[in-house]
Protein backbone atom coordinates (compact mmCIF):
# COMPACT_ATOMS: atom_id res chain seq x y z
CA UNK A 1 0.00 0.00 0.00
CA UNK A 2 1.30 3.44 -0.94
CA UNK A 3 2.51 5.47 2.02
CA UNK A 4 0.52 8.64 2.64
CA UNK A 5 2.82 11.66 2.68
CA UNK A 6 0.36 14.53 3.21
CA UNK A 7 -2.82 15.09 5.22
CA UNK A 8 -5.96 15.10 3.09
CA UNK A 9 -8.48 16.25 5.68
CA UNK A 10 -7.17 19.80 5.66
CA UNK A 11 -7.59 23.08 3.79
CA UNK A 12 -5.13 23.81 1.00
CA UNK A 13 -4.90 26.76 -1.36
CA UNK A 14 -5.86 25.36 -4.75
CA UNK A 15 -5.84 28.52 -6.86
CA UNK A 16 -5.87 32.28 -6.83
CA UNK A 17 -9.39 33.61 -7.29
CA UNK A 18 -8.60 35.16 -10.65
CA UNK A 19 -7.54 31.76 -12.02
CA UNK A 20 -11.15 30.58 -11.91
CA UNK A 21 -13.05 33.08 -14.03
CA UNK A 22 -15.87 33.23 -16.53
CA UNK A 23 -17.07 30.08 -18.26
CA UNK A 24 -13.71 28.29 -18.28
CA UNK A 25 -13.07 25.63 -15.59
CA UNK A 26 -9.64 25.12 -14.02
CA UNK A 27 -8.22 21.62 -13.81
CA UNK A 28 -5.67 21.11 -11.04
CA UNK A 29 -4.37 18.09 -9.13
CA UNK A 30 -4.34 18.61 -5.36
CA UNK A 31 -2.97 15.93 -3.02
CA UNK A 32 -3.29 13.37 -5.80
CA UNK A 33 -6.92 14.31 -6.53
CA UNK A 34 -7.71 15.55 -10.05
CA UNK A 35 -10.21 18.35 -9.49
CA UNK A 36 -12.17 20.65 -11.80
CA UNK A 37 -12.84 24.08 -10.27
CA UNK A 38 -15.45 26.37 -11.75
CA UNK A 39 -17.93 29.11 -10.92
CA UNK A 40 -21.42 27.72 -10.43
CA UNK A 41 -24.65 29.63 -9.75
CA UNK A 42 -24.22 33.18 -8.37
CA UNK A 43 -20.49 33.03 -9.13
CA UNK A 44 -19.93 30.54 -6.31
CA UNK A 45 -16.83 28.34 -6.47
CA UNK A 46 -17.51 24.63 -7.03
CA UNK A 47 -15.14 21.65 -7.20
CA UNK A 48 -15.79 18.16 -8.57
CA UNK A 49 -13.68 15.21 -9.63
CA UNK A 50 -12.19 16.05 -13.03
CA UNK A 51 -13.74 12.96 -14.59
CA UNK A 52 -16.83 12.63 -16.74
CA UNK A 53 -18.86 9.53 -15.77
CA UNK A 54 -19.78 8.94 -19.42
CA UNK A 55 -16.41 8.25 -21.06
CA UNK A 56 -13.88 9.49 -18.52
CA UNK A 57 -13.04 12.76 -20.26
CA UNK A 58 -11.55 15.63 -18.25
CA UNK A 59 -14.42 17.94 -17.28
CA UNK A 60 -11.97 20.83 -16.97
CA UNK A 61 -11.69 20.82 -20.77
CA UNK A 62 -15.35 21.79 -21.02
CA UNK A 63 -17.19 24.98 -20.10
CA UNK A 64 -19.76 26.39 -17.70
CA UNK A 65 -23.35 27.04 -18.80
CA UNK A 66 -26.15 28.21 -16.51
CA UNK A 67 -24.11 27.26 -13.45
CA UNK A 68 -23.49 23.68 -14.65
CA UNK A 69 -20.20 22.16 -15.78
CA UNK A 70 -20.55 20.91 -19.35
CA UNK A 71 -18.25 18.15 -20.58
CA UNK A 72 -16.53 19.23 -23.77
CA UNK A 73 -16.65 15.70 -25.19
CA UNK A 74 -20.36 14.80 -25.41
CA UNK A 75 -22.17 17.60 -23.60
CA UNK A 76 -22.95 15.93 -20.26
CA UNK A 77 -23.93 18.57 -17.68
CA UNK A 78 -22.87 18.17 -14.06
CA UNK A 79 -23.83 20.09 -10.94
CA UNK A 80 -21.68 21.19 -8.02
CA UNK A 81 -22.90 18.16 -6.07
CA UNK A 82 -21.31 15.78 -8.60
CA UNK A 83 -24.66 14.62 -9.98
CA UNK A 84 -25.29 14.48 -13.72
CA UNK A 85 -28.15 16.86 -14.52
CA UNK A 86 -28.67 16.24 -18.24
CA UNK A 87 -27.17 15.06 -21.51
CA UNK A 88 -28.48 15.54 -25.05
CA UNK A 89 -31.09 12.85 -25.90
CA UNK A 90 -29.92 10.59 -23.06
CA UNK A 91 -31.42 9.38 -19.80
CA UNK A 92 -29.02 10.24 -16.99
CA UNK A 93 -30.97 9.33 -13.86
CA UNK A 94 -28.88 6.22 -13.31
CA UNK A 95 -25.51 7.89 -13.79
CA UNK A 96 -23.24 7.53 -10.72
CA UNK A 97 -22.65 10.60 -8.57
CA UNK A 98 -19.07 11.76 -8.93
CA UNK A 99 -17.01 13.05 -6.03
CA UNK A 100 -17.44 16.69 -5.09
CA UNK A 101 -15.18 18.63 -2.75
CA UNK A 102 -15.62 21.13 0.02
CA UNK A 103 -14.38 24.42 -1.39
CA UNK A 104 -14.30 27.99 -0.10
CA UNK A 105 -13.25 31.31 -1.59
CA UNK A 106 -11.56 33.59 0.90
CA UNK A 107 -8.82 36.26 0.93
CA UNK A 108 -8.44 36.11 -2.85
CA UNK A 109 -7.70 32.38 -2.79
CA UNK A 110 -9.68 29.24 -3.55
CA UNK A 111 -9.35 26.77 -0.67
CA UNK A 112 -10.13 23.07 -1.08
CA UNK A 113 -10.50 20.17 1.34
CA UNK A 114 -9.32 17.14 -0.71
CA UNK A 115 -10.34 14.59 1.91
CA UNK A 116 -13.70 13.63 3.36
CA UNK A 117 -16.15 16.40 2.59
CA UNK A 118 -18.27 15.90 5.70
CA UNK A 119 -15.24 16.64 7.90
CA UNK A 120 -14.53 20.02 6.31
CA UNK A 121 -14.81 22.91 8.77
CA UNK A 122 -14.42 26.42 7.32
CA UNK A 123 -13.37 27.73 10.74
CA UNK A 124 -10.09 25.84 10.21
CA UNK A 125 -9.10 28.08 7.28
CA UNK A 126 -6.24 30.27 8.58
CA UNK A 127 -7.15 33.78 9.67
CA UNK A 128 -5.14 36.23 7.54
CA UNK A 129 -5.27 39.52 9.41
CA UNK A 130 -3.62 41.44 6.59
CA UNK A 131 -5.90 40.21 3.81
CA UNK A 132 -8.91 42.49 4.41
CA UNK A 133 -7.06 45.36 6.05
CA UNK A 134 -6.61 48.61 4.09
CA UNK A 135 -3.45 49.33 6.06
CA UNK A 136 -1.79 46.38 4.32
CA UNK A 137 -0.90 45.66 0.68
CA UNK A 138 -0.30 42.23 -0.86
CA UNK A 139 1.30 40.99 -4.03
CA UNK A 140 2.18 37.44 -4.98
CA UNK A 141 2.23 34.68 -7.55
CA UNK A 142 2.34 30.94 -8.21
CA UNK A 143 5.12 28.49 -9.09
CA UNK A 144 4.84 24.82 -10.00
CA UNK A 145 7.86 22.97 -8.58
CA UNK A 146 8.86 19.33 -9.00
CA UNK A 147 9.69 18.51 -5.40
CA UNK A 148 8.19 16.96 -2.27
CA UNK A 149 6.24 19.67 -0.42
CA UNK A 150 8.21 18.94 2.74
CA UNK A 151 11.42 20.05 1.05
CA UNK A 152 9.88 23.49 0.60
CA UNK A 153 8.85 23.54 4.27
CA UNK A 154 12.45 22.69 5.21
CA UNK A 155 13.64 25.49 2.93
CA UNK A 156 11.39 28.09 4.55
CA UNK A 157 11.84 27.04 8.16
CA UNK A 158 15.63 27.42 7.87
CA UNK A 159 16.69 30.56 6.04
CA UNK A 160 20.43 29.91 6.33
CA UNK A 161 20.44 29.18 2.60
CA UNK A 162 19.73 32.85 1.85
CA UNK A 163 23.44 33.61 2.28
CA UNK A 164 24.26 31.30 -0.62
CA UNK A 165 21.19 30.89 -2.86
CA UNK A 166 20.12 34.53 -2.64
CA UNK A 167 23.50 36.23 -2.25
CA UNK A 168 22.62 39.13 -4.59
CA UNK A 169 19.29 40.07 -2.99
CA UNK A 170 18.51 39.09 0.62
CA UNK A 171 21.57 37.04 1.55
CA UNK A 172 24.40 38.21 3.79
CA UNK A 173 27.07 36.50 5.87
CA UNK A 174 25.52 37.63 9.14
CA UNK A 175 22.63 35.20 8.61
CA UNK A 176 24.63 32.05 9.19
CA UNK A 177 26.66 33.80 11.89
CA UNK A 178 23.48 34.28 13.96
CA UNK A 179 21.95 31.46 16.04
CA UNK A 180 18.47 30.11 15.34
CA UNK A 181 15.90 29.58 18.08
CA UNK A 182 13.21 26.91 17.54
CA UNK A 183 10.01 26.53 19.54
CA UNK A 184 7.05 24.17 19.24
CA UNK A 185 3.62 25.36 20.35
CA UNK A 186 1.04 22.61 19.88
CA UNK A 187 0.76 22.09 16.13
CA UNK A 188 2.83 25.16 15.32
CA UNK A 189 6.58 25.58 14.95
CA UNK A 190 8.41 28.92 15.21
CA UNK A 191 12.02 29.54 14.26
CA UNK A 192 13.56 32.96 14.80
CA UNK A 193 16.82 34.70 14.00
CA UNK A 194 17.79 38.25 14.96
CA UNK A 195 20.75 40.23 13.63
CA UNK A 196 21.82 43.55 15.14
CA UNK A 197 23.75 46.52 13.76
CA UNK A 198 24.37 45.16 10.27
CA UNK A 199 24.14 46.72 6.83
CA UNK A 200 20.97 45.88 4.88
CA UNK A 201 21.27 43.71 1.74
CA UNK A 202 19.97 45.04 -1.62
CA UNK A 203 16.35 43.88 -1.27
CA UNK A 204 15.99 45.52 2.13
CA UNK A 205 17.76 48.66 0.99
CA UNK A 206 15.03 49.00 -1.64
CA UNK A 207 12.34 48.31 0.98
CA UNK A 208 13.73 51.04 3.23
CA UNK A 209 13.60 53.48 0.33
CA UNK A 210 10.04 52.35 -0.30
CA UNK A 211 9.19 53.54 3.22
CA UNK A 212 11.12 56.80 2.69
CA UNK A 213 13.91 55.73 5.05
CA UNK A 214 17.67 55.93 4.74
CA UNK A 215 19.11 52.77 3.19
CA UNK A 216 22.82 53.31 3.89
CA UNK A 217 22.84 53.05 7.68
CA UNK A 218 23.13 50.05 10.04
CA UNK A 219 19.94 48.13 10.77
CA UNK A 220 18.59 45.45 13.03
CA UNK A 221 17.15 42.55 11.02
CA UNK A 222 14.78 39.73 11.94
CA UNK A 223 13.37 36.51 10.46
CA UNK A 224 10.54 34.77 12.34
CA UNK A 225 9.22 31.69 10.52
CA UNK A 226 5.86 30.22 11.58
CA UNK A 227 4.73 26.79 10.35
CA UNK A 228 1.13 25.65 10.73
CA UNK A 229 -0.35 22.45 9.30
CA UNK A 230 -0.92 21.13 6.82
CA UNK A 231 1.81 23.10 5.00
CA UNK A 232 1.52 26.86 5.54
CA UNK A 233 4.52 29.02 6.44
CA UNK A 234 4.25 32.71 7.34
CA UNK A 235 7.50 34.59 7.87
CA UNK A 236 7.80 37.94 9.64
CA UNK A 237 10.78 39.68 8.06
CA UNK A 238 12.16 43.18 8.12
CA UNK A 239 14.81 45.69 9.06
CA UNK A 240 14.75 48.71 11.34
CA UNK A 241 17.29 51.45 11.78
CA UNK A 242 19.68 50.16 14.43
CA UNK A 243 18.78 51.02 18.01
CA UNK A 244 15.13 51.82 17.27
CA UNK A 245 13.66 48.64 18.73
CA UNK A 246 14.16 46.09 15.94
CA UNK A 247 11.03 44.00 15.41
CA UNK A 248 9.14 46.23 17.87
CA UNK A 249 10.18 49.49 16.19
CA UNK A 250 7.51 51.87 14.95
CA UNK A 251 6.73 51.95 11.23
CA UNK A 252 8.53 55.24 10.72
CA UNK A 253 11.81 53.51 11.60
CA UNK A 254 11.46 50.18 9.81
CA UNK A 255 10.42 48.28 6.69
CA UNK A 256 8.71 45.02 7.62
CA UNK A 257 6.55 42.45 5.88
CA UNK A 258 4.99 39.02 6.16
CA UNK A 259 6.19 36.53 3.58
CA UNK A 260 3.22 34.34 2.64
CA UNK A 261 3.87 30.71 1.68
CA UNK A 262 1.03 28.31 0.89
CA UNK A 263 2.57 25.01 -0.17
CA UNK A 264 0.06 22.67 -1.78
CA UNK A 265 1.08 19.12 -2.74
CA UNK A 266 0.15 18.09 -6.25
CA UNK A 267 1.75 14.65 -5.93
CA UNK A 268 4.47 13.07 -3.79
CA UNK A 269 7.10 14.90 -5.85
CA UNK A 270 5.43 18.09 -7.09
CA UNK A 271 3.78 21.14 -5.56
CA UNK A 272 1.80 24.27 -6.27
CA UNK A 273 3.64 27.05 -4.47
CA UNK A 274 1.59 30.18 -3.76
CA UNK A 275 3.97 32.89 -2.64
CA UNK A 276 3.57 36.53 -1.78
CA UNK A 277 4.41 39.38 0.54
CA UNK A 278 2.07 41.45 2.70
CA UNK A 279 3.39 44.78 3.97
CA UNK A 280 2.03 47.50 6.21
CA UNK A 281 4.00 50.50 4.92
CA UNK A 282 2.86 52.66 2.01
CA UNK A 283 0.05 50.20 1.18
CA UNK A 284 -1.48 52.59 -1.37
CA UNK A 285 1.69 52.60 -3.52
CA UNK A 286 0.79 50.08 -6.26
CA UNK A 287 4.06 50.65 -8.08
CA UNK A 288 5.92 49.64 -4.92
CA UNK A 289 3.76 46.53 -4.65
CA UNK A 290 4.67 45.61 -8.23
CA UNK A 291 8.39 46.15 -7.59
CA UNK A 292 8.34 44.03 -4.44
CA UNK A 293 6.38 41.28 -6.23
CA UNK A 294 8.90 41.28 -9.08
CA UNK A 295 11.84 41.19 -6.69
CA UNK A 296 10.34 38.49 -4.52
CA UNK A 297 9.39 36.41 -7.54
CA UNK A 298 12.99 36.52 -8.75
CA UNK A 299 14.23 35.49 -5.30
CA UNK A 300 11.91 32.49 -5.11
CA UNK A 301 12.79 31.50 -8.66
CA UNK A 302 16.35 30.98 -7.42
CA UNK A 303 15.06 28.21 -5.13
CA UNK A 304 13.41 26.25 -7.93
CA UNK A 305 16.47 24.58 -9.43
CA UNK A 306 17.92 23.87 -5.98
CA UNK A 307 14.74 22.11 -4.82
CA UNK A 308 14.16 20.18 -8.03
CA UNK A 309 17.75 18.94 -8.17
CA UNK A 310 17.53 18.05 -4.47
CA UNK A 311 14.43 15.97 -5.23
CA UNK A 312 16.24 14.21 -8.09
CA UNK A 313 19.13 13.37 -5.76
CA UNK A 314 16.86 12.01 -3.04
CA UNK A 315 15.13 9.74 -5.55
CA UNK A 316 18.49 8.57 -6.87
CA UNK A 317 19.86 7.85 -3.37
CA UNK A 318 16.83 6.61 -1.40
CA UNK A 319 18.89 4.83 1.27
CA UNK A 320 21.06 7.80 2.20
CA UNK A 321 20.41 9.00 5.74
CA UNK A 322 20.49 12.80 5.59
CA UNK A 323 22.28 14.75 8.32
CA UNK A 324 20.26 16.76 10.82
CA UNK A 325 21.87 19.86 12.31
CA UNK A 326 20.70 22.56 14.73
CA UNK A 327 19.57 24.75 11.83
CA UNK A 328 17.28 21.94 10.62
CA UNK A 329 15.20 21.87 13.82
CA UNK A 330 12.32 23.92 12.37
CA UNK A 331 11.83 21.58 9.43
CA UNK A 332 12.31 18.46 11.57
CA UNK A 333 9.69 19.57 14.10
CA UNK A 334 7.28 20.55 11.31
CA UNK A 335 7.63 17.10 9.77
CA UNK A 336 6.89 15.46 13.13
CA UNK A 337 3.62 17.38 13.34
CA UNK A 338 2.70 16.38 9.79
CA UNK A 339 3.48 12.73 10.54
CA UNK A 340 1.33 12.84 13.68
CA UNK A 341 -1.61 14.32 11.77
CA UNK A 342 -1.31 11.72 9.01
CA UNK A 343 -1.16 8.89 11.56
CA UNK A 344 -4.27 10.22 13.29
CA UNK A 345 -6.08 10.55 9.96
CA UNK A 346 -5.21 7.00 8.99
CA UNK A 347 -6.35 5.70 12.38
CA UNK A 348 -9.69 7.46 11.97
CA UNK A 349 -10.08 5.98 8.50
CA UNK A 350 -9.52 2.47 9.87
CA UNK A 351 -12.14 3.02 12.57
CA UNK A 352 -14.62 4.34 10.01
CA UNK A 353 -14.07 1.48 7.55
CA UNK A 354 -17.19 -0.71 7.27
CA UNK A 355 -16.99 -4.19 8.72
CA UNK A 356 -17.78 -7.21 6.59
CA UNK A 357 -19.92 -8.47 9.47
CA UNK A 358 -20.66 -12.11 10.19
CA UNK A 359 -20.63 -14.64 7.39
CA UNK A 360 -24.09 -15.26 6.00
CA UNK A 361 -25.10 -18.67 4.63
CA UNK A 362 -27.64 -18.54 1.85
CA UNK A 363 -29.68 -21.69 1.17
CA UNK A 364 -31.01 -22.51 -2.27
Amino acid sequence: MKQQTYPKNAWYVAAMSEEVAGSKPLGRKICGESIAFYRSHDDQIAAVLDFCPHRGAALSLGYVEDGLLVCGYHGLKMGADGKTKSMPLQRVQGFPCMKSYAVEERYGFVWVWPGEQDKADVSLIPQLEWADNPEWAYGGGLYHINCDYRLMIDNLMDLTHETYVHASSIGQKEIDESPVDTKVDGDKVITSRFMENIMPPPFWQAALRGNNLADDVPVDRWQICRFSPPSHVMIDVGVAHAGQGGFEASNDHKASSTVVDFITPESDTSIWYFWGMARNFNPQDEALTDRIREGQGAIFAEDLEVLERQQENLLAFPDYDLLKLDIDAGGVQSRKIIERIIAQEQQENVKAAPSDGPLQVISF
